[in-house]
């Protein structure tokens, strides 16, 4: 493995890391209560997973 024989400058290596780019989370629809939701994760509002009750929700009045 190559040694280099001066440090990279902080410019040059922030260049180097610029290529890196933020994706927000896909979002898809409650099957059930039709909620926006990340995909493969439980309704957090009705709390079902693929059309079945994944955990019990309280219902506040």
């Amino acid at each position: 493995m190559a040694h280099p024989k001066r440090n990279h400058s902080k410019t040059r290596t922030a260049k180097r890391r610029t290529h890196y780019k933020a994706v927000a989370p896909t979002l898809g629809v409650c099957s059930n209560c039709g909620a926006a939701i990340q995909l493969h994760t439980v309704c957090g509002e009705c709390g079902y997973y693929r059309g079945k009750l994944a955990i019990e929700k309280e219902v506040t009045a």
